[in-house]
């Protein structure tokens, strides 16, 4: 999409009235048409440059309209925000039902991480069985796995990720170097023991979580 063609696309979902609006950037995942059409050279991604204006103007009409970004991919009038999308982010606990579905489940002091068989037969197959169920894997994750989670998840929030989260799963505190030496670029901020990231560094969270549990 251009930036013209896509202020005008982005307007027009707005003019429904929306109370909540998910906008995600394009992702190639293997066993897609659009992975299969970009192996075959097909451009299915924009570069860099044009994504970031994309975003920017999706910041800027989606604020204009009352439905600001309370996460890096989600916009919502206040009120509204999605608690399920919350939960996950915010580290909760949620059971996955369905075909294909992932849970974190605390138990026993433990976080657990759940799937389920994906194919909807292979699913059903197992429910109907003396098993009862379609778990596939029921797997302890360590604290650093969580952690893992925790950062990236943490940091797409608006809303940020209080610092005491990070030091119960780290066991220690974050690395005051590293935390200044990030405040100084502009990329991350820890008003009131909470850090969130700035607008300069929502674009590079991946790369602030690995860096900051590093």
């Amino acid at each position: 999409q251009t930036k013209a063609r896509w202020r005008q696309q982005l307007e027009q979902a707005l003019a429904f009235d929306l109370t909540h609006l998910s906008l995600y950037q394009l992702t190639i995942e293997p066993g897609t048409v659009f992975y299969s059409r970009q192996r075959r050279g097909e451009v299915m991604t924009l570069n860099d440059d044009r994504a970031t204006a994309l975003y920017d103007i999706t910041q800027e009409i989606t604020g204009l309209a009352g439905l600001p970004a309370y996460e890096i991919s989600n916009h919502a009038k206040p009120g509204f925000e999605c608690r399920h999308n919350l939960t996950y982010w915010r580290g909760g606990d949620w059971l996955g039902i369905g075909p294909g579905a992932h849970g974190r489940l605390t138990k026993g002091g433990a976080k657990w991480a759940t799937r389920q068989h994906r194919a909807p037969s292979v699913w059903l197959d197992h429910v109907e069985s003396d098993a009862g169920h379609a778990t596939v894997t029921n797997d302890a994750l360590t604290a650093e796995d969580q952690l893992a989670e925790a950062l990236p998840f943490g940091l797409r929030l608006s809303e940020g990720m209080p610092l005491r989260h990070y030091e119960v799963l780290a066991n220690k505190p974050l690395n005051a170097g590293l935390l200044q030496k990030l405040e100084s670029e502009g990329l991350l901020t820890t008003n009131n023991n909470i850090l969130k990231v700035t607008d300069e560094g929502r674009p590079v969270i991946d790369a602030l979580a690995r860096y900051l549990q590093s």
